[in-house]
Order: C-alpha cells, then sequence, then structure tokens
C-alpha cells in the first residue's frame, strides 16, 4: 500500500448540519506543487465545522466503524435525510495506474430500538444515525486498460440484491447462493449497528475470495486502508473545546515490531498504556518529534516516562508511558503545560507526515485555537511549499491568508444553499487578508461572506443583559 496515494478531490454536502447544499473542490489549482492544503474561513456557525464532521464520517464508513449517536443530530432540521458525496482520485504511481470516482452515502435519524449506540450522545439518546443509500463509482485507467466511469456498488433501491448492477456484483462477487445470503445478513447487520456495508468486513472478504477483476479489489482496499490508517480527523467536542487530550501517532509498527503501517493514541494528560512491541517504535516518533519541536518552540523537548509493563483487560501484553515536558534542565509531566504547548505537541506528528508522505491525509478544525499566529502562519507557508500530503483545516486566525496562495484558501458564506466559495478577481499580488476585511464590509463576492453586526445595537444589549430590573 505504500505506493497507494488516495486524495479526497471534492465534496458535495445536503442538508448536513447547517448546510443546505456546498461543494467545495480540494484539488489546487497550482500545479508544481505536491501538497493539497485546503483552508476555510468564514463566521461563526457557517458550515467550517459541517465540513470536516463530513470528513469525520467519511473516516468511519472507509474503515466500517460505527457512527456515533450524535450524527443524528446533525441532519438539518428542515430535513429527514443529509447526503454527502465524496469525489476522490486513487494513483498506484508503480504501476501507473490510476481511479476517479466518487463515493456517496445518506445518513437517517432513527428510533434506536437496539439500545444505546453511544459513543458520544445524541440528544435524544433514543435515536441512532443511519447510513443507507451508498453508492460507490469509478473510473480505472492504466497502460493497457481504460474503464468509464460507473456505478460498482449500488445498495439504492436494491432490495432483492445486496447490490446493483447485477453484471457487477457477479463480476466481483460471483454466483454462489451461500454467500449471497450471508452477505444479505451482513448487510442487515451494518444498517442496524449503523455502519457502512459497502466497506465492511463482510463484504470485503467476500470480495477477497470471490473477485475475479484484480483492479476492483484493489480500490476497495485501498480505501479501506486510507479510512483506518491514512485519514486523521482532529474535531472539536460537543462543548466547543478542542480534543488535545491525545497525541495520534502514524508509525510504521506491527505485532511483532517489524516496519508496518499503524497508529495509536498516546493521552496528553495522564499515562498511557501502549502495546509492548510499540515501545521502542514510539521513542524513535518522539525522538523525531524533538528534531522539530525546538525549532518551533526555543528550548523544548518531550520524552516518555516508562512507568513498566501492564496487561490490557484481555490478558495481552502492553507498556505505560506518560509524556514529559523537558525545558531549561527541568522535567514535567507534559499535562502541565499551557494549552496552546499541548495543542502544537499534539498535531506536530500528523504535520510531519503530511510534509513527508504524499499517501496521508489530515482535518483539522480550529488548527489556530492556542497557537501563536505568526508561527502558525510560518509553520502553514513551509509545508505549501514542499509538503506531500493533504491538509484540510478551519480557523478564525487570518494571519495565513497572507502567508498561503490563493488556491488554498476557501470561504464560507452566508447562504445555507450555496455554503462555500473561492474568492474571486484575486491577483497574484493582492493581500487576501486585506480582500477578505474589504469584502466583509463591501460585498464585493456573488455570496456575501458575513452577516452584518450593529454596534449600537449589541452595546444596548450589553446594557440591558446587565440591568438588573430585566425580569
Amino acid at each position: 500500500m505504500s505506493n497507494i496515494i488516495v486524495r479526497i478531490e471534492s465534496i458535495e454536502i445536503r442538508n448536513f448540519k447547517n448546510v443546505s447544499y456546498g461543494h467545495l473542490d480540494f484539488v489546487n489549482s497550482s500545479k508544481n506543487r505536491m501538497v493539497s492544503i485546503l483552508g476555510i474561513y468564514g463566521q461563526n456557525g457557517s458550515g467550517k465545522t459541517a465540513l470536516i464532521d463530513a470528513l469525520e464520517l467519511l473516516r468511519l464508513a472507509f474503515s466500517g466503524r460505527v457512527v456515533p449517536a450524535r450524527f443524528a443530530d446533525y441532519i438539518n432540521v428542515d430535513s429527514e435525510v443529509a447526503t454527502i458525496k465524496y469525489n476522490f482520485k486513487v494513483s498506484n504511481q508503480q504501476v501507473n495506474s490510476a481511479y476517479s470516482g466518487f463515493y456517496e452515502v445518506s445518513l437517517r435519524r432513527e428510533l434506536n430500538s437496539m439500545g444505546h449506540n453511544t459513543e458520544i450522545p445524541s440528544i435524544d439518546e433514543g435515536y441512532r444515525a443511519v447510513l443507507f443509500d451508498e453508492v460507490l463509482a469509478y473510473s480505472y485507467e492504466n497502460k493497457d486498460l481504460k474503464v468509464r466511469l460507473s456505478p460498482v456498488i449500488d445498495t439504492r433501491a436494491a432490495e432483492d440484491a445486496v447490490f446493483l448492477p447485477a453484471a457487477k456484483y457477479q463480476s466481483i462477487i460471483g454466483k454462489d447462493k451461500e454467500v449471497l445470503k450471508n452477505l444479505f445478513v451482513a448487510k442487515q447487520i451494518a444498517y442496524a449497528t449503523s455502519r457502512s456495508f459497502v466497506f465492511s468486513r463482510e463484504l470485503l472478504n467476500a470480495i477477497r475470495q470471490n473477485c475475479k477483476v484484480d483492479y476492483h479489489r484493489s480500490l476497495i482496499e485501498s480505501l479501506v486502508f486510507f479510512g483506518n490508517f491514512q485519514l486523521f480527523v482532529i474535531n472539536t467536542t460537543n462543548t466547543g473545546l478542542i480534543s488535545m487530550d491525545a497525541l495520534p501517532l502514524a508509525f510504521n509498527y506491527d505485532e511483532n515490531g517489524k516496519a508496518s503501517i499503524g497508529n495509536i493514541l498516546i493521552k496528553l494528560n495522564e499515562s498511557s498504556l501502549i502495546p509492548e512491541t510499540a515501545l521502542n517504535i514510539v521513542h524513535k516518533i518522539i525522538d523525531c518529534m524533538n528534531v522539530v519541536l525546538p525549532q518551533l518552540v526555543p528550548g523544548l523537548t518531550i520524552g516518555v516516562k516508562d512507568m513498566g509493563p501492564q496487561l490490557y483487560p484481555n490478558g495481552t501484553p502492553g507498556y505505560c508511558i506518560q509524556l514529559m515536558s523537558q525545558k531549561n534542565s527541568r522535567e514535567i509531566p507534559l499535562q502541565y503545560e499551557s494549552e496552546g504547548i499541548k495543542k502544537l505537541i499534539s498535531i506536530l506528528q500528523l504535520l510531519i507526515v503530511i510534509y513527508n508522505k504524499p499517501s496521508m491525509t489530515v482535518a483539522i478544525d480550529e488548527l489556530d485555537a492556542g497557537i501563536f499566529e505568526y508561527l502558525l502562519g510560518e509553520i502553514l507557508r513551509i509545508i505549501s511549499e514542499k509538503g506531500k500530503g493533504q491538509l484540510v483545516f478551519t480557523s478564525h486566525n487570518l494571519r495565513p491568508l497572507e502567508t498561503l496562495d490563493k488556491c488554498f484558501i476557501a470561504f464560507t458564506t452566508t447562504n445555507p444553499k450555496n455554503r462555500y466559495i473561492r474568492m474571486s478577481n484575486v491577483k497574484t499580488t493582492n493581500n487576501l487578508r486585506d480582500l477578505y476585511y474589504r469584502d466583509i464590509i463591501l460585498g464585493e463576492q456573488k455570496e456575501p461572506v458575513y452577516e452584518p453586526t450593529n454596534n449600537s445595537e449589541i452595546a444596548m444589549a450589553f446594557r440591558e443583559a446587565g440591568d438588573p430590573d430585566v425580569s
């Protein structure tokens, strides 16, 4: 899988959170840069986090994980169904092949008759989020073959079939009736447990065992691998605070400590239990982070305090560690550092892999939270110039508008039926930050990017709110 690169090329959102409709291209117009960066700016409540949550839904679908019940509350209040379409490109440079296609999925809110499905509870814990009407379509091309774009797995209106078209089902799965029966059961279980069927382990195993067409099997394998190991989403909690209590590590490690792709989460605010075989790898990754960290925060490094072996609840050998802050010859638990330092450390390894690996995609909500604005702008400028992976972020800090090329920036609008736009009529000599400020005041774009506020009315509201006689 090391030669395969998966890139999200665009997204189309319907009736998801406060986005009635929004379409946004991720592809940069700057052809001379390998990195793909998309920074999203806009007013509070204008759809920035909705985009990050949509990418989280993609990660959950591709990796076959349960969609948390909170996604039931993400369906627009004026609709019963949300639909998201993800366009992607998958390339294998080793064999000079490429896929171009899309995955579309709908989300419905249903009564939870099987008990609570609550990673993070829904407002009404009696509801769950259900994935349905999944479609996977793609074209394929290599030096000897060219296949046009068409649906390959389509679960819409497939009540009497596992999926349509029937000809594609037979070429991928075959005609075995026992396999057909098992997949019908697997499809029902996926629906009942709020998981994707298209990327379920049951369908994947059936494809591995029965598919005679290599490029069909290879694509499914690539997308599942991408969802499990190469797509990271750092979003906010329901309280609006950044989830900075974990350090996501993307690294090479398998059960024997040998080279492989994997990932693990290490807690920042307390000790963590990690697989015993991963201990040496974690030390090596922290050493690599310490090459970069002192350049960002002079004098600061982090260390790993080994706290000894400890078994997992299932009896698997583990090792307990705690991250330490090391500065000015002093060592303290990392949990006592500032939130800004912890935020920087929590995303640093992901930024390192984006810089070095074209196969990695990272989406971060409120990237600027707690990070000094000048440093943030310089980090993004460096990644935009020499990076290789894909980064999607939201931010309120406008410094990156001065350091990033206009092709890396998009804006939200106040129109829920057209939530995302690129700024038009931007010249190479223009300061994008100044243009954005000017558009807030003058409204020069086709869609307004800011809902005006009235200072006198705000002041009056503050005064009335502080009046003790107000009932």
